[in-house]
């Protein structure tokens, strides 16, 4: 019975645990699952939640119509994102072996940023760390993920242009970087080269410094964001 349990957990035959959260790290049921969420206590990997806002998704006009944000501009605005927080993230706490970002819709995916290190005690440090950081004026709240395999998370509709359920999949929609920057970043000599291109202002900044404010916020994903 012990080795049939094994074999099944994480699975749809797995009536305990919940399949969704194993495979993705997040849940549309949230805590309202029927099933139990397993969080890790070490992993390679920490998901930075909802923090990538996709600018096609909430650019408004001053009259509070939508305006148009052309697919060139987004993707500029994307390999910015992706490069500062990979930068800022690798030289901090320690070598990334993949980063992935979802452009789904729902709340519980939308705008995550998934961080797998090559090595757990990094990743524990981020956690820590980061849960003490703010970006671009919105607290930052970090978690362990069970997401090591990304292939298994990821929706192979998406990456072929064909998923029919839009950005309210309940699998990763992986949005790509561009092919420079993966190389500058992945490439070999990856040491030397991160950050180099990277000329925007910083968005990184310490909680005690936003706390001087007296602006406190909520790091209740939820409360902060909703929905794009």
């Amino acid at each position: 019975m012990a080795e049939y349990l094994a074999s099944i957990f994480g699975t749809e035959k797995d009536k305990v645990n919940c399949s969704f959260y194993f495979k993705i790290g997040a849940c549309r049921h949230g805590d309202r699952c029927s099933r139990l969420h397993n969080k890790p206590t070490f992993s390679q990997t920490i998901v930075l939640l909802n923090l990538y806002r996709n600018p096609q998704n909430t650019a408004q006009s001053a009259n509070g119509s939508h305006s148009l944000v052309s697919d060139v501009e987004v993707q500029e605005h994307y390999d910015d994102f992706f490069e500062e927080v990979f930068t800022e993230v690798e030289q901090k706490y320690g070598e990334i072996e993949e980063m992935n970002i979802c452009d789904n819709l729902g709340d519980h995916l939308v705008g995550n940023v998934y961080v797998k290190f090559r090595r757990e005690e990094d990743a524990e440090r981020a956690l820590v760390e980061l849960n003490n950081r703010w970006f671009n004026g919105q607290a930052i709240h970090a978690e362990l993920s069970p997401v090591t395999d990304f292939r298994e998370s990821c929706c192979r509709q998406y990456e072929m242009g064909e998923c029919n359920r839009g950005g309210f999949c309940n699998f990763m929609h992986l949005k790509p970087i561009s092919s420079a920057l993966r190389r500058q970043l992945y490439g070999r000599g990856r040491n030397r080269q991160v950050g180099a291109k990277h000329h925007s202002p910083k968005r990184f900044s310490d909680r005690h410094r936003q706390n001087r404010d007296g602006r406190r916020r909520s790091r209740s994903p939820r409360h902060r964001h909703g929905r794009f």
